[in-house]
């Protein structure tokens, strides 16, 4: 069962401290497609049935990633795509929305996701050690 997109973005907006449900909506979009490009079958799929629609659709319709980036240059590329951010409020933003996905998607799941990305990702979850 899929949580619903008030209550999905409530927890970012919690989590990031954001003041807007704007900024929270727009770190989640480009978070989800960033990470949507690294996930491949069954693990995507089954993360993607936890979100709510509009948020499933973005992690599954990814630009695909050419190679995989290192969590370096997923901070870096998240924060260019976020008009205004810097590579700290951009791991800031990567954290509230994993953070909160790491919560939807539960242990099991979230450790298989960790498994299809670099190493050091545990960390962007907020799951130190989670590999």
């Amino acid at each position: 069962m899929s949580m619903r997109p008030e209550a999905f973005l409530d927890r970012i907006q919690e989590h990031g401290g954001y003041q807007t449900r704007e900024a929270a909506e727009r770190s989640a979009r480009v978070v989800l497609a960033l990470l949507g490009a690294h996930l491949v079958g069954r693990v995507r799929a089954e993360l993607a049935a936890r979100l709510p629609e509009t948020y499933a659709l973005i992690l599954l319709n990814p630009l695909q990633a050419a190679e995989p980036l290192s969590p370096e240059r997923f901070v870096r590329a998240t924060a260019a795509w976020i008009e205004g951010a810097t590579e700290k409020t951009a791991l800031w933003d990567i954290g509230a929305v994993l953070s909160t996905v790491a919560a939807v998607a539960g242990d099991a799941l979230t450790r298989e996701a960790l498994l299809q990305l670099p190493p050091g990702y545990d960390l962007l979850f907020g799951r130190p050690g989670h590999t």
